[in-house]
């Protein structure tokens, strides 16, 4: 009897051990399957992102904006304080810069697309900068497995789409974080209320319930005016992280900058401790430990406390948030560049220089934004005025030449054959418009534009300037008398002037101190036909009567005005050079 039950429980032991193996074995198998499926899952995006990255490549991308959105890309612009100099607003839209980012804009990070932008607001005037990123920019064209897993990490950091996380940045690093008396006050009084316990149990009930929700009343209150800045220490912790990931890669690129990448992360290793109850409670659906973590702020106000911190750290560690920010988007802003040096196979390395005469060479130069642009080439250390009629090129090839001077001192990478030139602080004064605002003519803004380019030429830097219809808004006679002596004051100074107009008398008026050059265009009876091309001289042909016949205009108002433009041509200004 005793052997049976003996038996007995045996087999009830072996069949409680079997139902542990095979229930250990299911969980197990389960881990597995999650295990393998998430493996798979990662491993099929990683293969898409890679497909993409590779197709995109060269390619000009295909992304759109809104307004707001890419307001936000220039918001780390908007927010570095730098005495560097800087594209001015004109300048800026005048040379369509917004469209010519967007060719350039091959990131995948909110970091590369502002570090990028920032980028092609400050033109170097210095060498040193330029050449580092050209080594960068022919790193990645030569080393396509290594630029394509530096995409890849680049994408794990994301866009942030209509928000600029260096708004939150900078502003938390100037927001008033007030006192932690009061809190540390909460803490003194939950004290007594826990002490009150174990002299009077009653009394000490109701003081603790009193303590936790005055505790809790005041911790909404104080927490409600920090609650936007919460998310600005997310997106820190976000770009810290990158960093991170960053360092590990075993690229060349990458180890160049493995010290001062590391030593501007490790500066913020006591803001990343602080930081850890301010993120914990304000992460959505973080489950148990989340509400626990809340519960704890709110009765001990513990975050709000750190807040200080944060502050104070953020505030005293800018200069390296801007290391950071600086590296890890040069890095991507170089692999952008490529990118477009792909996409424009016919690109020129600037050659520039730092002293000698105001030379501008640039052979076969375009515009990058132009299907099947007509490249132009010129070779000049004088001013330049441009003639021509409408249409026919002058305002292209001012942007042109602008453009190229401002790629060539920001990406290093010039739409042209071949370009050598002095650094320039680059000015434009073309697209402008009345300002009705501020109630100003279209004669007071072009004039306060001129001024702007006037009061540059005692920098050290020369200028650069590109000027379109100089004066159009007004009349004839004071047009061309004070156009002729503010372009003349710009020549022989350290300026170069590239300048357009439809008054030949400004090409006799300037002819000892500017190159007189020019755009024609070939007028049928059926068409008109412009080449596009610069030409050597002033502009002889005068074709806009001969457009009103071609446009369809009655026979009888083209005959007038031609015998009206003969008889005005006698008394012409032009007339005693002619």
């Amino acid at each position: 009897m005793a052997e049976s039950e003996e038996k007995r429980m045996t087999g009830y032991e072996n069949y409680d051990i079997r139902n542990i193996w095979i229930g250990a074995g299911m969980i197990a198998g389960l881990f597995v399957v999650f295990a393998v499926v998430t493996f798979y899952q990662r491993w099929k995006s990683r293969r898409r992102l890679m497909a993409k990255i590779r197709r995109e490549w060269g390619q000009e991308p295909e992304r759109s904006y809104d307004p707001t959105e890419f307001d936000a890309i220039s918001h780390y612009y908007l927010n570095r304080e730098t005495e560097a100099f800087q594209l001015d607003d004109i300048t800026w839209n005048d040379l369509d810069m917004d469209r010519v980012f967007m060719q350039l804009n091959h990131t995948r990070s909110f970091l590369g697309e502002s570090y990028l932008y920032y980028m092609l607001r400050t033109p170097q005037l210095h060498p040193e900068q330029l050449e580092r990123f050209e080594h960068l920019v022919t790193y990645f064209q030569n080393h396509p497995e290594e630029r394509e897993e530096l995409e890849c990490d680049y994408a794990r950091i994301g866009r942030t789409g209509r928000t600029s996380i260096f708004d939150y940045i900078y502003n938390l690093a100037g927001v008033d974080a007030g006192s932690n008396v009061i809190h540390f006050a909460m803490w003194v009084l939950l004290a007594v209320s826990v002490g009150m316990l174990f002299v009077s149990p009653q009394a000490g009930v109701l003081l603790v319930i009193a303590a936790l929700m005055l505790s809790m009343g005041s911790y909404e209150h104080f927490k409600r005016p920090i609650a936007p800045y919460v998310t600005s220490c997310a997106a820190l912790e976000r770009i810290l992280s990158a960093a991170e990931r960053l360092m590990k890669r075993d690229c060349p690129v990458i180890r160049e900058r493995r010290e001062r990448i590391k030593g501007a992360v490790g500066a913020f290793g006591k803001l990343r401790r602080n930081m850890t109850l301010l993120l914990l409670g304000d992460m959505e659906g973080g489950g148990i430990e989340g509400l626990l973590v809340n519960y704890l702020n709110s009765c001990l106000h513990l975050d709000l406390i750190q807040f200080k911190t944060v502050v104070h750290e953020v505030t005293k560690h800018m200069a390296e948030f801007e290391r950071i920010s600086d590296e890890l988007g040069t890095i991507e802003a170089a692999i952008a560049v490529a990118s477009f040096r792909k996409l424009h196979p016919q690109y020129a390395v600037p050659v520039l220089e730092e002293e000698g005469e105001l030379r501008f060479h640039a052979e076969q130069m375009y515009h990058p934004l132009i299907c099947e642009p007509v490249a132009n080439t010129i070779d000049t250390d004088r001013c330049v005025l441009l003639t021509g009629s409408n249409a026919s090129g002058k305002s292209t090839f001012l942007k042109t030449a602008a453009l190229c001077a401002v790629l060539a001192q920001t990406i290093h990478t010039v739409p042209a054959r071949a370009y050598a030139a002095r650094y320039f602080r680059v000015f434009s004064s073309m697209a402008l418009r009345d300002d009705l605002a501020a109630e100003e003519s279209y004669y007071m803004v072009e004039i306060r534009s001129l001024k702007r380019i006037l009061d540059q030429m005692s920098q050290e830097t020369p200028v650069l300037c590109c000027v379109d219809e100089v004066l159009r808004g007004t009349n004839t006679v004071e047009r061309v008398a004070a156009s002729s002596e503010i372009l003349k004051s710009m020549a022989g100074q350290k300026l170069l002037c590239f300048a357009a107009t439809h008054d030949i008398e400004l090409t006799y008026l300037l002819e000892g101190s500017f190159r007189n050059c020019h755009f024609e265009e070939e007028v049928t009876d059926e068409e008109i036909r412009f080449d596009y091309l610069l030409k050597e001289g002033r502009a002889m042909t005068r074709n806009a009567i001969r457009l009103l016949k071609l446009m369809g205009y009655d026979t009888g108002i083209i005959a007038k005005a031609e015998q009206l433009a003969e008889r005005l041509a006698v008394n012409n200004f032009l007339s005693k050079y002619e």
